[in-house]
């Protein structure tokens, strides 16, 4: 079985974000760029797949900008067999939204018939969470999110998945599209060998053009800024002072 994963490049995790001085987005420049988390962990769980002898290929994928590329040597690093770039947008502050990065997904899948497609839930940029339920829904496979737990059994894969109430167990049929999330697993390190053999593993490059996708945003930011700083605590005297301050200045009673 093949197993497809698509992965993002997004600011990395522990830099501090900035907003640009016009409101109009995130300030990029000279910020150090990663493997989203979510999409690192679907990574690993390919990997894992693999190496129980489930999978026989691992294939990743990005759409965005060229310089995706170091993303995916990065994945390439952990152990994936080759790569696919899809350059659709030329400037790095461009987002492609989620219904667009979904259709281009569906086409990559046509061709490489893969028997499951692992994503991260949700980039954590944009916080969409819309790309793997979209592609499910464009392709018609079964579809399982914010998964913890995942085990393949012959054509089905038994996925234990994060509800707000505790934890749900489903069983989908293959192929199926599968969200992670944080607690699947544990992503490894790419050793200095394995980066040195990325560097000669396949990597195709394509455009939106190639599929046919048209990438125009159908979204308008309208403004971007951060939030309001945390303002500073009271003490109170006692707990009907506390209900009333609860009441007149929070308004949450």
């Amino acid at each position: 079985m093949k197993v497809l994963v698509p992965v993002k490049r997004v600011i990395d995790y522990n830099v501090k974000v900035r907003v640009r001085a016009d409101g109009s987005g995130v300030d990029l420049a000279n910020v150090k760029m990663s493997m989203n988390p979510f999409d690192e962990i679907a990574v690993e769980e390919a990997i894992r797949l693999k190496e129980k002898g489930v999978a026989d290929e691992v294939v990743v994928v990005s759409i965005g900008v060229k310089q995706a590329q170091e993303t995916l040597r990065t994945a390439l690093a952990m152990g994936a067999d080759r790569a696919i770039l899809v350059v659709a947008a030329d400037d790095v502050h461009q987002d492609i939204e989620p219904l667009a990065v979904a259709k281009i997904l569906a086409k990559v899948v046509e061709e490489e018939k893969p028997g499951l497609v692992l994503c991260g839930k949700q980039a954590i940029d944009n916080d969409m969470n819309a790309t793997g339920q979209m592609l499910a829904a464009l392709l018609g496979w079964a579809q399982a999110t914010f998964a913890s737990e995942l085990k393949v059994e012959g054509d089905t894969a038994l996925v234990t998945r994060e509800v707000d109430g505790g934890l749900q167990t489903i069983k989908v049929k293959l192929p199926a599209v599968v969200t992670v999330d944080l607690r699947l697993n544990e992503p490894r390190y790419a050793s200095l060998p394995n980066i040195m053999k990325a560097k000669k593993k396949p990597l195709e490059e394509k455009t939106a053009a190639d599929y046919g996708v048209d990438v125009t945003p159908r979204l308008t930011v309208v403004k971007t800024s951060e939030p309001e700083g945390r303002k500073a605590g009271v003490k109170v005297g006692s707990v009907d002072e506390l209900i009333q301050k609860l009441k007149e200045e929070a308004g949450v009673l």
